[in-house]
């Protein structure tokens, strides 16, 4: 990891996104690791497969943090450090209940609570950077419509946790430098709290990858090796992660 540094918080009104915002510092070589941008509202903000982040205005936390690691990090121990720390967070302002959907994404009973988005541009093995864009809905009593017709959403305070967006950002900026931390020193602990936070440590599984949909025991889960599934009568299946479009347990 790099050195240690007291975190500086970036404060933006109301911006594009804070990742574009993060982005720009780092290509006027003014980033720092653990930076974090933080807007009180986001005109574009974006989640996976380009999807836009609702970010209304003191109603949710909308994050970007800068990471400049030592060397470059194995991009799925990233993915799954981030939605950790993000489950993490929530956790420790009293929610229960919360849960992973693949890759990264932190749910309640099915519906969306917080989204991360994983960035690298023009990546410098020698130099990596990385922003990952975190937001949660924190005060949100209501949803639009074609939000909610898209995928079930909720916020904290609709699952009677009446925490501020301040509680938030303490929360995950307390937890963030913890998982990435073990991305180098202990994955091992992090492929095995992804499985319990998922769902997936009983075994029996579905997998969505580009040729279809595969289903049978998770034999592995590895950041490094990827995962294999036993079959019966079959051969047993085996992708790497980025290759996963999907898992559950089943």
């Amino acid at each position: 990891m790099a050195n240690a540094q007291p975190v500086r918080i970036v404060r933006h009104g109301v911006v594009d996104s804070t990742s574009e915002r993060a982005f720009a510092e780092l290509a006027a070589g003014r980033a720092r690791h653990g930076d974090v941008h933080v807007a009180a509202a986001q005109t574009k903000g974006r989640g996976r497969l380009g999807r836009n982040w609702h970010s209304p205005a003191g109603e949710g936390l909308f994050a970007s943090f800068v990471l400049r690691p030592e060397r470059a990090w194995n991009p799925a121990a990233l993915t799954i450090a981030l939605g950790l720390a993000t489950l993490d967070a929530v956790r420790a302002l009293g929610l229960d209940g919360a849960s992973l959907k693949w890759p990264n994404d932190v749910v309640v009973r099915g519906a969306k609570l917080a989204g991360v988005l994983a960035e690298t541009r023009d990546l410098d093995p020698r130099n990596p950077a990385y922003v990952a864009g975190i937001g949660i809905n924190v005060r949100q009593r209501a949803f639009p419509p074609e939000l909610c017709a898209e995928r079930p959403v909720t916020s904290l305070a609709l699952c009677g946790i009446e925490a501020t967006v301040e509680d938030a950002l303490r929360e995950l900026v307390e937890a963030l430098p913890r998982r990435c931390a073990e991305i180098e020193e202990d994955v091992g602990r992090l492929e095995a709290d992804f499985l319990r936070a998922a769902g997936l440590e009983r075994g029996h599984v579905r997998v969505e990858v580009a040729s279809g949909t595969i289903t049978g025991v998770l034999a592995r889960f590895s950041v490094a090796h990827g995962i294999a599934v036993r079959r019966e009568a079959e051969p047993e299946a085996r992708f790497a992660l980025e290759h996963v479009r999907g898992l559950v347990a089943v």
